[in-house]
């Protein structure tokens, strides 16, 4: 029979996990108490939960949320990281914590329903933050409609020029 706490623990890692825009599967074996405030810190700035909770939670949890991608990673010390909206903004912050320290080893993440490696975590890691690539969506969608009403404005005002010029032309000539 499970114990209440426990069964409390699985239903919010299950919430967590439904919710969660990014998950990071992280091994934290090898920091100090420390560098774990650090990181934590650094995530938490960043609007990311990260929490420490026994493998065996986290794939009840995992199953009831319907993630089976997370299951094979979850063997050994298991910290693991849920993210709203940015998948850039963890991936950023464990690739400079793991540059500087080697530590800890992102196990696996997912985005959307995708599981990436650690060898992925640099690529994201590396691309702008989520506001910044969609300002320039937008700006690549809004340049050419730009031009063109730029484009058509110009025909217009050289159109009227025309016309002002033959307007004054004929005035000139006395007609």
């Amino acid at each position: 029979m499970p114990r209440p706490e426990k069964v409390q623990a699985v239903d919010q890692l299950t919430e967590e996990i439904s919710q969660a825009g990014s998950i990071f599967v992280t091994d934290y074996q090898g920091l100090t108490v420390a560098d774990m405030t650090d990181l934590r810190a650094q995530l938490r700035q960043a609007g990311i939960r990260y929490r420490v909770a026994k493998n065996t939670l986290l794939r009840l949890a995992a199953r009831n949320a319907d993630m089976p991608e997370l299951l094979d990673h979850l063997q050994g010390p298991t910290a693991i990281a849920f993210a709203s909206d940015d998948p850039v903004a963890p991936a950023k912050v464990f690739h400079d914590f793991y540059s500087r320290l080697e530590k800890p080893r992102v196990r696996m993440f997912v985005t959307e329903r995708r599981v990436y490696t650690q060898d992925d975590l640099k690529a994201v890691a590396a691309l702008p933050p989520r506001e910044e690539m969609l300002a320039q969506l937008v700006a690549s969608i809004e340049s050419p409609l730009t031009n063109f009403v730029g484009t058509l404005d110009a025909i217009i005002r050289d159109f009227v020029g025309t016309i002002d010029a033959l307007a004054q032309k004929r005035t000139d000539d006395g007609g």
